[in-house]
């Protein structure tokens, strides 16, 4: 089954990848047959010989709330290097040390799938007080930055030959102000050593946590977030993703999406000319040195699915919605670092108010603040939740439609006999609808590959995407409907966590399954990621120890 798809045109080849790689109750998508995990890939990519720069420790001491994170209250803060170390801290850095017997790993404030991290992050940096211009990569088990590119000098004046322009070689803009820019990329590895070939879908709710974390951390800051229109091609030949002697031997990145950065209320940098001259620094550590099982269809997917062109975001509708009334005010850097992903739930006491319930349900709307305000697109995933043990509210099915003007698409494509009822007591911005009342614990566990925290918990829900007239007119899109997923996933977690709950993704589902229960026919909608809120289960055996022992603020 770890043979190529047939030739196909790129959309084609994205959903007959989506297809082949569907779990059902007859059988799983194609993956390894067993583990050692003692020979699991090495979690952290470094370039050896790269010089590197160490960040400062800030998290503990920042003075924003949760309420004043997600609101946007924060007033900017100056874009230099103690602001880009507090971006990567609460974005992509460590957030604690567990270790069980003889086991130890690490616990970063992004979550991904099954721990194995296949995202990595490249600070693109002009003008920023205490940072050389140029390219860095961020290596998060030591929190430091490597200096992958150094430009050349600021007068340097290259000449494109194949188009005759002269194009300036600076990185910082013209009035000295500072230009940041991240850019992130995957190593499908991490994930296919442990899941097979549906690991290019956790690559990319990996993605989409961590835009949101990102979005998160800059709000921290008092930063606006912005995804900029890049090819594919374009991000990897900035930051040397493209550059075959740099990576000899070493697992490859693939490039995923461009962020620019700027204090709120300001312009946002103009991005750096590609440049030409200067020097790469810098080779990449090979991850996983006998790799036993390869899955072509990966490398296949995620070509059919490059930006192959830099396109606009949609022409976002978006109603006007009230400000959140949010839960709690504990300090947003506290519930950044303390988030986990829960592994099992207790359902004694995991009853839900329904007031919390309605905060995160309303957070998972579009709207100005963090992270959806980031976007750039019109929403396109919409959850359906199971809902198990929440006060005042009857167990049930319910269905929460992002998009205005979806609802009437929904209702055509799921089962007829949906009552689409509306709860009582539930705001009237809030589209929340009551599709069936029912226990559902069974169901959710039984669709979610047997998981008992689908059914355990207070909530579990799957997420539905407007799916194939999009990822057919682009199959970049199916990456990016991914990355919506996985920001709604990360909202839900940060919003539990506030709110003394827990949330742990799902990527383990039976999908057509799923789809025949709730009436769907076709490829017109389809699940593309799970989750589940709940009373978490400690472990009182694994203990826990900072991210960065022997370092101070």
């Amino acid at each position: 089954m770890n043979a190529l798809l047939p030739p196909l045109r790129p959309s084609e080849a994205a959903l007959a990848y989506h297809a082949r790689t569907k779990h059902s109750l007859k059988g799983y998508a194609a993956g390894p047959e067993t583990l050692d995990w003692d020979t699991q890939p090495n979690p952290f990519r470094d370039y050896e010989g790269a010089p590197r720069t160490a960040l400062p420790l800030a998290a503990e001491a920042l003075g924003v709330s949760f309420p004043q994170m997600v609101s946007g209250g924060v007033a900017p803060a100056p874009v230099d290097l103690a602001g880009v170390a507090l971006l990567l801290e609460l974005s992509f850095g460590l957030a604690a040390w567990k270790q069980l017997g003889p086991d130890r790993w690490a616990l970063r404030c992004n979550p991904s799938s099954g721990n194995l991290h296949p995202t990595e992050a490249y600070v693109i940096a002009g003008g920023i007080a205490g940072l050389a211009d140029g390219v860095h990569h961020y290596v998060s088990r030591d929190h430091v930055l490597e200096h992958r590119f150094a430009p050349p000098g600021p007068d340097v004046v290259a000449v494109a030959s194949a188009s005759g322009f002269a194009i300036e070689n600076r990185f910082g803009p013209a009035g000295g102000a500072p230009s940041l820019f991240l850019a992130l990329s995957s190593i499908h590895w991490r994930e296919a050593w442990k899941y097979g070939e549906r690991a290019f879908r956790y690559c990319q709710l990996d993605l989409g946590h961590a835009m949101a974390g990102v979005r998160y951390a800059a709000a921290c800051l008092g930063w606006t977030v912005y995804l900029v229109e890049a090819t594919s091609a374009d991000i990897a030949r900035r930051v040397g993703l493209d550059r075959d002697g740099d990576f000899a031997g070493a697992e490859r990145e693939d490039p995923d999406i461009l962020i620019a950065l700027a204090p709120a209320g300001g312009d946002l940098p103009a991005l750096p000319p590609v440049a030409f001259g200067g020097r790469w620094m810098g080779r990449a550590n090979v991850l996983d040195r006998h790799p036993l099982y390869r899955w072509p269809v990966i490398d296949q997917v995620s070509l059919a699915t490059h930006r192959a062109r830099a396109v606009a975001g949609d022409a976002v509708s978006a109603p006007a919605l009230p400000a959140r009334a949010v839960v709690g005010d504990a300090p947003a850097a506290s519930v950044i670092l303390g988030r986990r992903s829960a592994q099992r739930f207790t359902a004694k006491g995991s009853a839900m108010p329904r007031e919390v319930f309605l905060g995160l349900v309303d957070a998972l709307l579009p709207r100005d603040g963090a992270p959806f305000d980031a976007w750039g697109f019109e929403a396109r995933v919409h959850p359906l939740l199971f809902v198990h043990r929440v006060e005042g509210l009857a167990p049930g099915l319910y269905a929460l439609p992002r998009r205005a003007g979806v609802t009437a698409d929904l209702k055509a494509a799921l089962r007829s006999d949906f009552t689409w009822e509306t709860p009582e007591g539930v705001p009237e911005h809030l589209p929340l609808y009551r599709l069936v009342e029912t226990d559902c614990r069974g169901i959710a566990r039984t669709v979610s590959c047997h998981q008992a925290i689908a059914s355990d918990s207070s909530f579990a829900l799957a997420m539905l995407a407007e799916f194939e007239p999009l990822v057919s007119a682009d199959p970049w899109r199916y990456r990016q409907l991914h990355w919506e997923a996985g920001m709604i996933g990360q909202s839900l977690y940060l919003e539990a966590e506030a709110a003394g709950f827990r949330g742990t993704g799902i990527g383990c589902f039976f999908d057509d399954d799923l789809h025949q229960l709730l009436g769907i026919e076709g490829a017109a909608f389809q699940s593309i990621y799970h989750f589940t809120v709940g009373r978490a289960a400690v472990d009182d055996r694994i203990t826990t120890e900072p991210a960065y022992p022997g370092r101070g603020a």
